[in-house]
């Protein structure tokens, strides 16, 4: 059903979507033929071009790293913490199911949200701001920028390019994600590249797709942390109920007599990211109501971001994030395992690019006709390439003595 105006959609977004409904709209980005790739291919006969984009990005060696890759603690903490693989699998379900119930495209959603952290170093934060560092004169380092290289160049398994050579409209998303990109960002210059193809129009917002997917890691990250934060003893259920969101969040689980603590963290989670959803769903109808938006250019024109939290709950959920850096992310335990970990990744920098033959040796074979500058790039790659037990691994064989990161 194509939307004939703001009264029209309102009355298309009187209720939700039934579980099993599919009412894709004219301003979803799978409502127009895709803007195509870099490098031409045929089509798939079994799959549309975004299903194609997310399958590729599934079958990345990028992807398969987030299995050991940080998200607030160290693979070897504990079986039960989050990894970047898992979080990323948890915003690609969130996605999915705001992609339905906002008639978007659920397979270019759930594409970028399984793509969004491809870039992440090891050790997560503590790993970027190590390779930021240690990039100061070479460009710095930013994993989104670092996503971008990963699906565009660095992934090497097809026979007739480099990287996964996906659509416009899922490069788009991961560059934009966050919104429109400023010149000269990290961004701004990987996708410069891109510009003799077709340029990413990076001043505009991205397609609603891309703008759900970025509000999907929000809801994942805000509420797994507090699991993991309960879960490592960093806070406790009592901490909750006077905060913003997971306080009337407690009550409703406290009248409810949960019998044991495991089971009130779970009642926890999902009544937040149930509240969430539901915000963000109601938010975003109004403001299309408002828009009513023809097409996916509409949403990429517009003055603000189509998909957003209500003003209301942005800011409750902007003080549980400032509760989760005090209590939590900037926790001294968790803190001190981090510090260790940046002194893994600017150990290991330092000795690759004063040796180079300590790389593996197709990275060594590869940074030996490179300038400085351009050499510094390639070990930053190759290192944030590395899963955090790779990274332990190799500073263990390159140095004498290695932090055990507990």
């Amino acid at each position: 059903m194509k939307p004939a105006g703001n009264k029209s959609l309102a009355a298309d977004y009187g209720a939700a979507l039934a579980p099993g409904e599919r009412a894709p709209a004219a301003y979803s980005a799978g409502a127009v033929p895709s803007r195509g790739r870099f490098h031409s291919e045929p089509e798939c006969t079994t799959r549309s071009p975004f299903q194609r984009d997310r399958d590729r990005v599934l079958h990345s060696t990028a992807f398969r790293r987030l299995t050991y890759k940080t998200q607030v603690f160290v693979f070897h903490e504990g079986d039960h913490y989050r990894t970047r693989l898992t979080h990323s699998l948890e915003v690609a379900q969130i996605a999915r199911t705001l992609a339905r119930q906002l008639r978007l495209d659920e397979d270019l959603a759930e594409a970028l949200a399984l793509a969004h952290d491809l870039g992440h170093p090891p050790f997560g934060h503590a790993g970027e701001r190590a390779l930021d560092k240690a990039m100061q004169g070479f460009g710095g380092f930013d994993h989104n920028a670092q996503s971008l290289r990963v699906v565009t160049a660095l992934e090497r398994k097809y026979a007739q390019f480099d990287g996964l050579n996906l659509t416009w409209e899922t490069l788009e998303g991961l560059a934009k994600h966050n919104g429109p990109v400023a010149d000269g960002s990290a961004v701004a210059k990987v996708a410069r590249r891109l510009e003799r193809w077709r340029s990413l129009d990076l001043t505009s917002w991205p397609a609603a797709e891309a703008q759900v997917a970025t509000l999907a890691d929000d809801i994942a990250y805000v509420s797994h942390d507090i699991d993991d934060g309960l879960r490592a003893h960093l806070i406790i259920l009592a901490d909750l109920e006077g905060q913003p969101l997971s306080g009337p969040a407690m009550t409703h689980v406290r009248a409810r007599g949960s019998p044991d603590e495991g089971r009130a963290v779970y009642e926890l989670t999902r009544r937040l990211i149930t509240l969430m959803i539901a915000d963000l769903v109601a938010e975003t109808r109004a403001r299309l109501a408002a828009l009513g938006p023809q097409s996916p250019d509409d949403i990429r024109a517009a003055s603000q971001a189509t998909v957003a939290f209500s003003p209301a709950l942005a800011t409750d959920i902007a003080r549980l994030k400032a509760f989760l850096f005090e209590r939590v992310y900037r926790h001294e335990r968790v803190m001190g395992v981090m510090r260790d970990a940046e002194r893994i990744v600017a150990d290991l920098f330092a000795r690759y690019m004063a040796e180079p033959a300590a790389m593996a040796e197709a990275w060594y074979a590869a940074s030996r006709p490179l300038d400085a500058h351009r050499r510094a790039r390639l070990i930053a790659d190759f290192v944030a390439g590395m899963t955090d037990r790779y990274a332990i691994a190799e500073h263990r064989r390159l140095f004498d003595a290695t932090p055990n990161l507990r």
